[in-house]
């Protein structure tokens, strides 16, 4: 399938697809986005670590 500009099974091209961002009319609030994904990720990684090295009284 190298060098085709269209997927064999699904028949997409290349930049096929909606919009990213707020020119999709389905985006609402930006709560799935990769930046609020990642933060989202970032901030269970913190807690995490902060449960595993105990209480610090």
């Amino acid at each position: 399938m190298t060098g085709k500009t269209r997927c064999r099974l699904h028949g997409g091209a290349d930049g096929a697809g909606a919009p990213i961002g707020t020119d999709n009319g389905a985006y609402r609030h930006g709560g799935w986005t990769k930046g609020a994904v990642r933060a989202r990720r970032q901030a269970a990684r913190l807690l995490k670590a902060l449960q595993a090295a105990g209480p610090s009284c």
